[in-house]
C-alpha cells in the first residue's frame, strides 16, 4: 500500500516524502509544479505531474495505484497574496480539497492528515492558542484552509473518511544534510529572506511594520521545523491507522520569537551584518501567533528536534549556503 502525497514537490511535502522514504514506505507524489520542484522529489517516490483539481488526473492516479491514505499540502499559502487574490485561493484550496475527496470516497481510501494552519484562528483570543480557541480568520488564506477542515469534517460524517488536521505556525528550516530546502519565487518567508540578504542577492531586510501589540513592536510568531513537521505528519497517519477519531492539533515550538529577534539570531549563525529596515504594515498579519501544541505531544508523541531557533536558522543557511540558487541549476 502506498501513501499519495499531494504537493510532494513543495517545500514541506518534499521533505514529508524524504522521511517517509526514509522509513521505507512507499511513496506517490501529484504535483502541479506551479511552486513546487520535481528536483526536490526522492527519486524512490513515484511522481505524476498534475493537478488536485482535475477530477480525470486523480481518477487516473487512484485507478494506478493501491492507496492506503493521503497527506495533503497542495494548497497556496501566500497570506498578501490571498487578500490580493482571494477566489485565486479558494479556488485552488478549496476547490482541490473537494476534488481530493471525492476521488478518495470513489476509491474507498479513508484516511488523510492535511497541512492547516494557524491562519485559521485569525487574532487569538489568547496566547498561547489552543486547539478549542475560536476560529475566525480575518485573510483569504486562512479563510480556505478553514473551509478545507470544515469539508473533512463533513466528509467524515458522510463517508467515513478519517482526518487529522494540523495546524502549524512558522515553518522553517531545511534537511539537515542541506540536500533539499526552501526555494519558492518570489520568497515571501522570513527566514529565507534573511538568509538571501544574507547570501548578498537581496539589499537588505524589510520588516513589516514595528507598532504591534509585542515587546519590540514587530510581529512575533512560532517557528517550526519542517523535518519535526514531517514527523509530526508520519505520527497522525500512525494515529489514525490505530482507529482513531478524527481530530485537529496545533503544532508548534510553544515559543514566540520577533521579526527582529530572528534577524540577531541569524546575524549569530551566519557572521553576516544583514541590513534592514522599516517598511510599512503588510494587510492581514495578527500581532502574534504561538502555539499550544500540548495535544500533539502527549496524545500524538510528538517530540520536536529542534526547539532552538538558532539549530532551526543553522539548517536553512546550510540550504541557501549550497545552493544559492535553489533547484535552478542554471542561473
Amino acid at each position: 500500500m502506498s501513501i499519495l502525497v499531494a504537493g510532494g514537490a513543495g517545500y514541506i511535502g518534499s521533505h514529508m516524502v524524504a522521511r517517509l522514504v526514509e522509513q521505507h514506505q512507499d511513496v506517490v507524489v501529484v504535483d502541479n509544479l506551479s511552486t513546487g520542484h520535481k528536483k526536490a522529489i526522492d527519486p524512490q517516490a513515484k511522481f505524476y505531474e498534475g493537478d488536485v483539481r482535475d477530477h480525470d488526473f486523480l481518477n487516473h492516479v487512484f485507478e494506478s495505484e493501491s492507496i492506503d491514505a493521503v497527506v495533503h499540502f497542495a494548497a497556496f499559502s501566500i497570506v498578501p497574496e490571498s487578500m490580493e487574490k482571494p477566489l485565486k485561493y479558494f479556488d485552488n484550496n478549496t476547490g482541490g480539497m473537494i476534488t481530493l475527496l471525492e476521488a478518495m470516497h470513489d476509491h474507498d481510501v479513508k484516511k488523510i492528515v492535511f497541512s492547516s494552519t494557524a491562519a485559521t484562528y485569525g487574532v487569538p483570543e489568547s496566547i498561547p492558542i489552543k486547539e478549542t480557541d475560536s476560529q475566525e480568520p480575518i485573510n483569504p488564506y486562512g479563510e480556505s484552509k478553514l473551509m478545507m477542515e470544515k469539508m473533512m469534517h463533513w466528509a467524515d460524517v458522510a463517508y467515513g473518511i478519517h482526518f487529522v488536521a494540523l495546524r502549524y505556525f512558522n515553518v522553517a528550516g531545511a534537511k539537515p544534510d542541506g540536500s533539499i530546502g526552501e526555494d519558492h519565487g518570489p520568497e515571501t518567508h522570513l527566514v529565507p529572506i534573511i538568509m538571501q540578504v544574507a547570501q548578498g542577492k537581496r539589499d537588505e531586510l524589510s520588516i513589516f511594520g514595528d507598532d504591534y501589540d509585542t515587546p519590540d513592536g514587530t510581529n512575533v510568531r512560532d517557528y517550526v521545523h519542517v523535518m519535526d513537521l514531517a514527523d509530526a505528519h508520519i505520527l497522525a497517519l500512525k494515529y489514525l491507522n490505530e482507529g482513531n477519531d478524527s481530530r485537529a492539533f496545533n503544532l508548534g515550538s510553544s515559543t514566540g520569537f520577533s521579526n527582529k529577534q530572528m534577524l540577531e539570531a541569524a546575524r549569530e549563525v551566519t557572521g553576516k551584518e544583514i541590513p534592514a529596515k522599516l517598511a510599512p504594515r503588510r494587510p492581514g498579519d495578527p500581532d502574534s501567533l504561538v502555539a499550544a501544541s500540548d495535544n500533539a505531544r502527549t496524545i500524538l508523541g510528538w517530540k520536536p528536534q529542534f526547539d532552538d531557533v538558532h539549530e532551526i536558522i543553522k539548517t536553512a543557511w546550510k540550504w541557501h549556503s549550497t545552493h544559492p540558487n535553489g533547484y535552478d541549476d542554471r542561473k
